[in-house]
């Protein structure tokens, strides 16, 4: 039976009323979940997992993947609205969304994330259901040197791109690199750098850190420098996009598509990196260059969501074809199929088939759910501006407490989150990019053990770097990154 045939039995089952009631409620118990900063949709995956005990497989399946998908989609909203990621992967639209709310124009910026989404996921869904197994074994051939320098490069590229000034955003680099450190050694298992603290030893949490940096360091900023000032939060705007917009977000739309995929593939740091990295690519090529960090520039909502979507998609490739979980709630997942008797790898296809297809299915069907569920409540989400300002951000330190002590129950956890708010406040007061400490805190422990794995390889030689064509060849990206712009700017200075 072809691709073709396949799909349409799996719609066949995915279409059924209590499949669809599955993914309904997986769609909007992700979204909400979403918008709730510290509750990703691994931890809701988890908690929800004795349901497999009391669902048959391919109906749980389908509503564990709406609550991965939906997440995806709510997160952009607090991150546009009150700078409040409810997911690391949509710390980027926070960014450029957050001044677009600011500026009036919300509703576009939560319009182009809501269209955005659901551009990229069906065209990655659709990349999935053709071409899995070809992009999984294409995948799988990359070793530790090409993680390492892939991760180098996604470091070189957010360092260089966020922020005025290279040098602050490598200072905001290592300080994330020095947090990703704390904890447990992977390889060796050694406790490093917990100043005697039990509670560092399972690490520094990244949405502690993210919920820190963003939601607490927005409103402790807020309180001490901006609260005599009149708000300019609250101006509201249409609720579309107009067809300028139109116009500047269908490219960004498109590019973030196809940077997102290709990373969901692999294990880089999950949607994140395409994110920072699509993020790059819409500064560099916009022609309202002016916009981003002051008013707030759409492509940098448009590139960033899509790729996030893109990204989320593409990590059922290596899950399904291979076994091999490429984020946290990919691994979740696979411990749901583990828990029905059903090994995921390249006899899935054959063993389970009917399984398979209907999840593949319901992606398409979720993501048309999720452009319903979104795009009707754009107007309403936009009117959470309305929320005067004191009010507005202590619901935020509400949510931000509730959402960081509900995942370890742990008191230092939010002492912890205040005082990464305080840095927070420091960082924006003397203007050092908040991005690149997630960046360092996520990427850093995992381009360390690819680091070491790729010199074991290499018997102790750094030469295993240059040796091997894909690590080279990033390599050279990585230098014409840090390189070539300052080549253009002294010719620049040089022609004045």
């Amino acid at each position: 039976m072809d691709i073709w045939n396949q799909l349409m039995a799996g719609f066949a089952t995915a279409g059924t009323p209590i499949n669809l009631m599955w993914a309904f409620v997986g769609c909007a118990i992700g979204t909400a979940i979403g918008v709730l900063p510290g509750l990703g949709p691994a931890v809701t995956v988890a908690m929800l997992l004795p349901i497999t005990s009391q669902v048959e497989p391919t109906a749980s399946m389908i509503f564990f993947a709406g609550i991965y998908y939906g997440a995806m989609y709510g997160g952009s909203t607090t991150s546009i609205l009150l700078n409040t990621p409810g997911e690391t992967g949509t710390m980027v639209t926070a960014l450029e969304g957050f001044k677009m709310a600011k500026s009036g124009r919300a509703g576009a910026a939560l319009a182009t994330s809501a269209i955005g989404s659901f551009v990229a996921g069906t065209i990655a869904t659709v990349l999935v259901t053709l071409f899995a197994p070809i992009v999984a074994n294409y995948a799988v051939q990359l070793g530790p040197p090409e993680y390492f320098m892939l991760m180098v490069l996604a470091f070189t590229t957010v360092s260089a791109v966020l922020g005025r000034s290279a040098l602050r955003g490598l200072t905001a680099l290592f300080i994330g690199l020095a947090a990703g450190l704390v904890g447990l050694d992977q390889i060796t298992a050694q406790v490093r750098y917990t100043g005697g603290v039990p509670e560092f030893l399972d690490g520094i949490e990244v949405v502690l850190v993210a919920v820190g940096l963003f939601a607490v360091g927005e409103c402790m900023y807020t309180a001490l420098y901006e609260g005599r000032n009149k708000p300019s939060m609250n101006r509201m705007g249409s609720a579309h996009m107009s067809k300028a917009e139109w116009r500047r977000s269908w490219p960004a739309w498109l590019r973030g598509t196809a940077i997102g995929f290709p990373f969901g593939t692999i294990p880089a740091g999950g949607s994140e990196l395409p994110t920072f990295i699509s993020y790059g690519v819409e500064r560099k090529l916009s022609k309202h260059k002016e916009e981003f960090g002051t008013t707030g520039a759409i492509e940098g909502v448009a590139g960033p969501e899509a790729a996030n979507n893109s990204a989320v998609t593409a990590t059922l490739v290596p899950l399904l074809t291979l076994g091999i979980p490429t984020s946290v709630t990919a691994a979740i997942l696979l411990s749901a199929l583990q828990n029905y008797g059903i090994n995921a790898g390249p006899q899935l296809f054959q063993t389970s088939s009917g399984l398979v297809w209907a999840l593949i299915a319901s992606l398409y069907i979720g993501n048309v759910m999720l452009l319903v569920l979104n795009l009707p409540m754009v107007g309403l989400w936009v009117k959470l501006l309305l929320i005067p300002r004191p009010q507005l951000y202590a619901g935020i330190l509400i949510f931000a407490t509730v959402g960081v002590y509900g995942m370890r129950q742990s008191a230092f956890d939010l002492y912890l989150m205040l005082g990464i708010g305080l840095l927070g406040v420091l960082m924006r007061r003397f203007d050092f990019p908040t991005a690149p400490v997630i960046v360092g805190l996520i990427l850093g422990p995992m381009a360390e053990a690819q680091m070491r794995n790729a010199l074991s390889i290499g018997e102790g030689k750094w030469g295993v770097f240059i040796e091997r064509p894909m690590s080279a060849t990033l390599l050279a990206v990585v230098v014409a990154v840090l390189v070539v712009p300052r080549l253009l700017a002294l010719r620049r200075r040089h022609l004045a």
